[in-house]
Order: C-alpha cells, then sequence, then structure tokens
C-alpha cells in the first residue's frame, strides 16, 4: 500500500502527464500498489512509484539524466516539456535575440531520443523560439559545433552518453558552444519547480514553420573542419587500425572524416557498427570499462594492426588501445592520461602545431587539463613555451578556460576520462576529432619506425614517469566524510609528510568554488571529490618519479612502489 500523499501525487501526474504511454505505465503501478493483496507485486509497485516520486528529476551539472520511465524522477515526455518550457522562458528573459537566433536539438539512437528531440522541439516552437533540427542519430560533438556554426541562443542534445542502456538524457549547451555552467543551471531549474500545469504550456505542430529540419550542410562542414586540423601525413596509407562506435551514433561521421582527412579504412567492428539502444555485445556502453572493447582487441590481435579506436555512444569520448607484448592479451589500453599527454606534445610539437581559426600570430598556444588530471601536459607545455591552465572536473570548465584571455589561443584540452578536444571547432569533447589527431601521430610516429608507446616513452624519459590512478569508495554519506576530512587534516599519508593542502570551498583567484580538497606530498598528488551522480567518493592520485640517465624502467617501478602504499592510505583515510 502507499500512503495518501504519493497517492494523490501520481494522480496529479497522470491527470497532467502529455504522454499516453506514460499515464497508463504509472495507472498500472498505482492499481498495483492499491492492491488489497499486499503481496510480492504489490510492494514492489509501491516501492517503485516511491522512487519515481521521490524527487523530481534535477537540471544538474549539464542537464537531466536518468532512467527512462514515467514520474517526475525519470526521464519522460513530461520532464522534457517542462524543462524545455523553463529553458524558453529563461532563454527569453536572457537573450532578447533568442526566439530568433533560435536552439539547435540533436539526439542520440537511445530509447525515446527521437520523442524527446521531437517533444523539445515543439515546445520551443510553441514559445515562438526557432527551432535547428539536426538529423536523427547524431553523435553530440556535432551538436556542440552546430551551436556556434549556426550562431544559435542554446542547444540540447538528448542523450545519455555512456550510461547503461535504460538511460537517456538532456544535455544543454549556451550560445558559445560550451555546456552550461553556474548560475544559468540553477536559474533553469528554479524556472522548472515554478512552471505551471503541463497543459498550459503551448505546443506547436511537427510542420511549424519555425522548425528547421537541416540536412547534411552541417555535418560537412564539420568535417571540413576536424580534417583540416588533422590531415593525414605521408606515410599514413600503410596504417592499420581497428575502428569501433560501441552501438553508437559516430560510426556514420568517424569513417567519413578518416576517409575525407586521407587515412585508409579502418577495420571496423562490424558487430558493433549499427546503433543499438540495447547496447547487446557490451555488458557496459562505456569504454573506460573493463571488457567494452574485447571484440575489438580481439580483432587486433587477428589482423595484427598497429592501434585500435573506440568512441562511447554519442561520440564524445575516445578510447585507444595498442599492442603491448608485456600486457595480458598482448594489448594495452591507453589512460586518458596517456593519451592526454601523447596529443598535448604533438599538437604543441612543431609537426602538429595547430593554429585556430581567428588566432593572431602573437597569441601563445594554451592547453588545458582539470585539477585530477595528470600534471604531464604542464611539464610538456612549459618546455614548448605555451601556456597551461587547469580547471574542475569538466568540458564547460576545459572549453573556456581561454575565454578571458586574449593574448592565448586554445589549442588542446583533456580530461583523464577519455574526453579530448583540438582547437576551437567544437567547444567540448570531440571522440571524432581526437580520433583523427591520434591516427596523425600513429602514422608519423609509424613512419619514424615508432609505436604509440615509443612515444609515450620519450615523454617520461623527458618529463618524468607520471603514475594516476583513480580509487572510488562508496559511501552513504559522501557529505560526512568531506567533512570528516575538513576537520581532521592528515599531516601524512604512507609515511609521508603532506606539503600543502588546498581547499576549494569558496573558490580561489583561478578556480570557482568546489567541494574538492588537494594534498601535495613530495613527488605525488592526491585530489579527494564526492562523486556529482553517485553515494561515492572519489580520489585521484599520482605519484611524479624524475628517470635518471634515460633509466625508464627503474623510474616507472620506483613510482610504482611510491603508488601502491599511497593508494592503501588513501583508502584508510576515506573509509574513516
Amino acid at each position: 500500500m502507499i500512503s495518501d500523499d504519493l497517492h494523490a501525487q501520481v494522480v496529479a501526474w497522470i491527470a497532467d502527464d502529455p504522454d499516453e504511454g506514460d499515464r497508463a505505465e504509472l495507472a498500472a503501478l498505482l492499481h498495483e500498489a492499491v492492491s488489497p493483496d499486499d503481496g510480492e507485486t504489490t510492494v514492489q509497485a509501491a516501492a517503485d512509484l516511491a522512487s519515481r516520486f521521490a524527487a523530481r528529476l534535477e537540471f544538474g551539472t549539464a542537464g537531466l539524466r536518468g532512467a527512462i520511465g514515467a514520474g517526475p524522477n525519470r526521464m519522460n515526455r513530461a520532464v522534457v516539456r517542462a524543462t524545455t518550457a523553463a529553458l524558453a522562458g529563461w532563454l527569453r528573459y536572457v537573450d532578447p535575440t533568442a526566439s530568433e537566433t533560435g536552439v539547435v536539438i540533436g539526439c542520440d539512437a537511445r530509447h525515446r531520443s527521437d520523442e524527446f528531440a521531437a517533444e523539445a522541439a515543439a515546445v520551443l516552437a510553441g514559445a515562438g523560439i526557432r527551432v535547428h533540427l539536426l538529423p536523427r542519430r547524431q553523435p553530440t560533438p556535432l551538436l556542440a559545433y552546430a551551436v556556434t556554426h549556426l550562431r544559435a541562443a542554446a542547444g540540447i542534445m538528448i542523450t545519455a552518453s555512456h550510461n547503461p542502456p535504460s538511460d537517456n538524457g538532456y544535455k544543454l549547451y549556451l550560445g558559445d558552444g560550451a555546456q552550461i555552467v553556474p548560475p544559468a543551471d540553477l536559474e533553469i531549474e528554479a524556472a522548472i519547480r515554478s512552471l505551471g500545469p503541463l497543459s498550459r504550456v503551448p505546443v506547436a505542430a511537427p510542420d511549424d514553420p519555425l522548425i528547421v529540419r537541416h540536412g547534411d550542410k552541417i555535418a560537412a562542414a564539420y568535417l571540413d573542419a576536424i580534417c583540416s586540423i588533422s590531415p593525414a601525413p605521408k606515410g599514413a596509407a600503410w596504417l592499420r587500425y581497428i575502428y569501433t562506435p560501441l552501438h553508437g551514433v559516430a560510426g556514420d561521421l568517424a569513417m567519413r572524416a578518416f576517409e575525407q582527412a586521407g587515412f585508409p579504412p579502418p577495420d571496423l567492428v562490424e558487430a558493433q557498427a549499427q546503433p543499438d539502444p540495447d547496447f547487446r555485445t557490451v555488458a557496459f556502453p562505456n569504454p573506460e570499462e573493463p571488457g567494452s572493447l574485447d571484440l575489438a582487441l580481439a580483432q587486433a590481435r587477428r589482423s595484427g594492426a598497429d592501434l585500435v579506436l573506440a568512441n562511447d555512444p554519442d561520440g564524445d569520448r575516445l578510447a585507444v588501445a595498442v599492442p603491448d607484448d608485456t600486457a595480458p592479451g598482448g594489448w594495452r589500453t591507453l589512460t586518458g592520461d596517456q593519451v592526454g599527454s601523447l596529443l598535448g606534445g604533438y599538437l604543441l610539437g612543431p609537426a602538429g602545431a595547430t593554429s585556430p581559426a581567428g588566432a593572431t600570430s602573437h597569441q601563445q598556444p594554451l592547453v588545458v587539463t582539470t585539477i585530477v588530471s595528470a600534471t604531464m601536459l604542464a611539464s610538456i607545455a612549459s618546455a614548448a613555451g605555451a601556456s597551461y591552465a587547469e580547471t574542475l572536473t569538466g568540458f564547460k570548465w576545459i572549453a573556456r578556460a581561454g575565454d578571458l584571455r586574449p593574448e592565448v589561443r586554445f589549442t588542446f584540452g583533456y580530461e583523464e576520462a577519455l574526453g579530448y578536444s583540438i582547437g576551437t571547432t567544437v567547444r567540448d569533447k570531440d571522440g571524432i576529432g581526437a580520433a583523427l589527431a591520434v591516427l596523425s601521430l600513429a602514422a608519423r610516429a609509424r613512419s619514424g619506425g615508432n609505436s604509440l608507446l615509443e612515444e609515450y616513452d620519450a615523454l617520461e624519459v623527458a618529463h618524468g614517469v607520471h603514475l594516476t590512478e583513480q580509487l572510488t569508495v562508496p559511501t552513504t554519506a559522501p557529505v560526512h566524510v568531506m567533512s570528516r576530512l575538513r576537520v581532521a587534516v592528515p599531516a601524512e599519508l604512507a609515511g609521508q609528510p603532506i606539503i600543502s593542502m588546498a581547499d576549494l570551498t569558496g573558490g580561489t583567484a583561478d578556480l570557482p568554488s568546489a567541494d574538492v580538497l588537494r594534498y601535495w606530498l613530495r613527488g605525488a598528488r592526491v585530489v579527494i571529490r564526492p562523486s556529482g551522480t553517485e553515494p561515492k567518493i572519489k580520489a585521484y592520485l599520482e605519484v611524479v618519479e624524475p628517470v635518471i640517465a634515460g633509466r625508464l624502467t627503474e623510474a616507472r617501478r620506483a613510482a610504482r612502489a611510491r603508488m601502491d602504499p599511497l593508494r592503501e592510505a588513501v583508502r584508510a583515510l576515506l573509509d574513516g
């Protein structure tokens, strides 16, 4: 059985929900939950309803993301309608030109993505705002590109990125082509809460003249831009590589990009080539997860490939794997920090230097990463005479790092979670543009007789071993853990004194306020923060070991010998 209050909430939501299927779903659950038979089915239905109405799906870091289903705490047409109506009102308030410049809408191939995109378009057009609707099943980087290409006021991408198949989401971009940042998210969330009944929201017909349906021209312009940054170098024809879009929507554009840039066609993982919202061949559609690249790696072993490239389902991330005789199975998946350092070194070097459109000769190249990523990029930038910046986690910060610095040009940005941005073509992570840059680097290295691993070895010899690890500790009280660490500041970790620490609450001269603690030891660093979406605390560890007289193997052993006790010390610190 359920409470009278929950019963009333469900009945009211059903009355206001615009979707017949969602109304029926809730009505069936309600019927089960109030059944006089207090059996397992009734208990499960009551618990399900309680979960769906425990809160409203919060408009947070980049928008909405959650499980698909009926009710306020799920992704559905009603939630999309409310969010878009609030967005329309907010846009008209902050940007008087928004009705004319419009909003770009894109969607991936997840369950109900087309439906949610159509709902958002109808609500915006109903509010008198022009809509630029991209062709269906397109990757997120194309949406981000289209916002600035069309000079739109905002962009909406219906995607849950690499979340489980049961999820979907609503990602929002501002007119500068980057994801929303505070206070915009808080203002839109407040507008959602104050919205009246959905029946009062004007909704346009699908053929409303304010809804402009775009063809391939935007994708062609995007491909022209990214291919001009990373064209195939001499010798690229001999490069052999595997590619998989992991059942996502990046495949078609990626294959076009490889050809247009002058690279040979990849050996495509056919079982994962077409969009599939159920992601049938992987346990979890995230290229960071163990096992997600198994099919691609098996194909690479059979073909003797030089490398493996994988995009995540919405195409904004890139995973890279390379042959390594010392690794299990003979292949190693590079970390985001390793790929980020490789690309940073390549793009700042004379052979790969890039000058984004609009840059002037006196501007200094700027490379950017986050406070939880490896610090090797800082050393690479210093050696190259480039500018370097660190931001909070998230490309909404990375993309904007140089906006108020006219003396620099944004050349490269990355985060350790496999996100990379090459130049300013896309002001967000772009797994397709990054794939072209990796291919360009790999082809150049191969022409010189080197592999990507040997290129990375050279970086570590020059800048030191930068060993990184991430530690995740589940907790139902992340706020309590962070408070405890602030009250009882540790003096040492793994027997090494903490030289300094920083609490980002309240922000600094360079960083906005965040629930983050940073500790520095001699030749090591620890960053601790709660997860933004799950009941977990995350710790990001780095150990830096100089390479003396080219003795790389010894330096790596020394770094590992320091990392293992540091990891256990941090685990004990978080466990309390």
